[in-house]
């Protein structure tokens, strides 16, 4: 995980006590500042912020509405919340921390102790957002898992609803994975699906499309806004990149080398269809190219199936 400056958000309807705020923290840390809590929930939303400093009392809505809206969406629910306010009666602080507060720091604020609890969040934070990206991390192969294809997959449906817009999955099978690990044994076949990994890995250049390990010797990747028509492409390159790694597969009954099946399918979701649908039509495309004789790219249905299946080379007298 990079080590790049924290961020802070400071919400006050008091510029002064932003600056005040600003001034203390602002050397080691990236400062947002919003005088509304209107104003802070847009800057969450576009910005990274990894901590959250928070008046209770501001027009139109107060802090404990803010940090239960915060609290209640789950891209922002894992953000700290500390609560700065002259509000320090115990029953203020118990029903800050209710809400998801992490701390509650009374005003006038002290430099030092200000500096001390916001240090000592924030290096939470850190170790908890590392803890996270291990856990969406395959362990074998270093891409995304199952866990994190999952969770992408569901926030590109969501995002293809509102906006209409396409999305378009590939699954990717080693052909003959069990042969290969019979024949040259784990530490050989774990080497391979490493290759093969970083090859799909690399094979994908646009931002927001993700590479995963779906499961064993299958891969798959999510690709927002693409057609079928770009994934399809999109597959044969895929195909093309893991043959020419040239890793030997004596056992292969379609190459001397290792090669992949690939299947495609691309929707545009709506409200009353699931993103398990997608995954259905590639599965079954990606049957129909194992079906078809494998080191192919095939989509969902018989009229738009893209083939591409190479002659196969003997090693007979190499």
């Amino acid at each position: 995980m990079e080590n790049v400056m924290q961020s802070i958000l400071i919400v006050d309807d008091s510029r002064l006590n932003l600056q005040i705020l600003k001034d203390i923290l602002g050397i080691d840390h990236q400062i947002y500042c919003a005088t509304s809590g209107k104003e802070a929930l847009t800057i969450i939303i576009s910005k990274r912020v990894d901590l959250i400093l928070l008046d209770v009392i501001m027009p139109e809505m107060d802090g404990f509405e803010v940090c239960r809206i915060i609290k209640s969406n789950p891209q922002t629910k894992n953000i700290p919340v500390i609560f700065v306010s002259y509000m320090g009666e115990v029953e203020d602080q118990a029903k800050g921390l209710e809400i998801g507060a992490i701390d509650f720091i009374t005003k006038p604020v002290n430099p030092s102790i200000i500096k001390a609890r916001v240090k000592n969040h924030l290096e939470l934070k850190r170790y908890r957002d590392i803890l996270e990206e291990l856990s969406m991390i395959d362990g074998l192969t270093g891409i995304s898992n199952r866990r994190y294809l999952d969770e992408v997959l569901e926030k590109e449906w969501r995002r293809a609803v509102r906006t209409g817009d396409t999305l378009a999955v590939v699954l990717i099978d080693i052909d003959f994975f069990k042969k290969y690990n019979d024949y040259y044994g784990h530490v050989a076949g774990d080497e391979c699906l490493r290759k093969v990994a970083n090859s799909l890995k690399n094979s994908v250049k646009r931002a927001g499309e993700l590479v995963a390990r779906y499961g064993g010797e299958e891969f798959a990747v999510v690709l927002p806004s693409v057609s079928k028509e770009d994934a399809l492409k999109l597959g044969e390159i895929l195909r093309q990149n893991v043959e020419s790694l040239n890793i030997l597969h004596a056992q292969s009954e379609v190459s001397p080398y290792v090669t992949i099946s690939v299947g495609v399918a691309a929707i545009r979701p709506n409200r009353e269809s699931l993103s398990a649908n997608l995954f259905s039509k590639a599965d079954k495309a990606l049957y129909q190219a194992k079906e078809k004789g494998r080191n192919m790219v095939s989509g969902e249905s018989e009229k738009h199936i893209h083939e591409f299946k190479p002659i196969l080379v003997s090693l007979a007298g190499q």
